[in-house]
């Protein structure tokens, strides 16, 4: 990428277009479990579709093929007619195409322990349940116990507040 790049062009681009006019590139090494499908999912019914898909100007994904893939199923295809936001870029090469994946992909970053454990214990400070963080950070509560540093006993308890149609377990002894 030797050419100077106009910083603003991508942004210039920004349509919403049918999901099935875009194909996937046949280089990206991210793989997303199921799970995070399903956070992804999530995240969009919480926050809206806040990230544009970067596609070439055939429409070949470039960054977003999640977005993309989630886009496809519901109740996301129904609440969003088929359709997708996109942000065209115009690379001179295949080479810049797979330089924008690779480059959007790792700097994205990952999630460190000790400020993921700050944000879990803010969460429960502010009155947050477990299945209310679990399903919004896409956490099983043993995640949620392990970064919580509470004991097992007081997660436990914070675990069923609130949920009804449990007796308590009784424990009988052979006499």
């Amino acid at each position: 990428m030797s050419e100077a790049v106009d910083v603003f062009a991508p942004l210039s681009t920004l349509q919403w277009v049918d999901r099935n006019l875009l194909k996937a590139n046949d280089y990206n090494p991210n793989k997303v479990s199921e799970d995070n499908l399903k956070l992804l999912i999530q995240s969009i019914l919480t926050n809206g579709w806040t990230l544009p898909i970067v596609v070439r100007l055939d429409y070949t994904i470039i960054d977003g093929f999640h977005r993309w893939t989630v886009a496809g199923r519901e109740p996301l295809y129904t609440k969003l007619q088929g359709k997708v936001p996109v942000v065209i870029v115009a690379h001179s090469d295949k080479s810049d195409d797979i330089y924008g994946t690779i480059t959007h992909n790792r700097a994205r970053g990952t999630h460190l322990l000790e400020p993921m454990k700050a944000i879990v214990k803010q969460l429960i400070d502010d009155g947050k349940s477990i299945p209310e963080i679990g399903k919004q950070l896409g956490m099983k509560p043993e995640e949620i116990f392990r970064l919580s540093d509470f004991s097992r006993d007081d997660f436990l308890e914070m675990m069923t507040k609130g949920i009804h149609g449990y007796s308590k377990a009784v424990i009988y002894k052979k006499v």
